[in-house]
Order: C-alpha cells, then structure tokens, then sequence
C-alpha cells in the first residue's frame, strides 16, 4: 500500500532507539521507491501532543500500519518510553 504524503500511519513495531512504540503515531513526508529487491520505505516524522518534532526516521512500509475508523488516540509520557 502507498500511502500520500502527510498520512498518518502507525508504527508496528517498536524503536526504542528514538524511545518509539509500536501504535505510536507518525506522519509520512517522503516516499522512497523500494528497487528490484527492496521494498518501499518511507521517511516520518513524529510529533509530541502540542505538535513539536520529536523524531524523524526512515521505515520500510512494513514497519508501518493504516489507521482505522475503530481507532483512538492514547496519550503517554514520553519520559516513561525512555525508562521502559
């Protein structure tokens, strides 16, 4: 699935890396065009609740989900990502 630019995904795994849970969510602003082998990826960034950048990494699409219309968004404490 391509998915537009500035469409919210979310993560389907985590990375602890940039203190990043599966289910958190990223907004995508660049496709990369997988080649003969390798899938397509695409660059996200990741907002805190009032909108700062928190995090900007490159995924490959199965790393990501759609979300859905039976879905709501949770809040958590980023300082408890980083001690989990």
């Amino acid at each position: 699935m391509a998915y537009p630019l500035f469409a919210r995904v979310a993560f389907r795994e985590d990375f602890s890396e940039y203190s990043l849970r599966r289910g958190d969510i990223a907004t995508v602003v660049e496709q990369h065009e997988g080649g003969e082998s390798l899938e397509t990826g695409y660059s996200l960034e990741v907002f805190n609740a009032v909108g700062e950048t928190m995090a900007v990494l490159v995924v490959g699409e199965s790393q990501t989900e759609s979300l859905r219309q039976n879905e709501i968004f949770h809040i958590r404490r980023f300082d408890e990502a980083m001690a989990a």
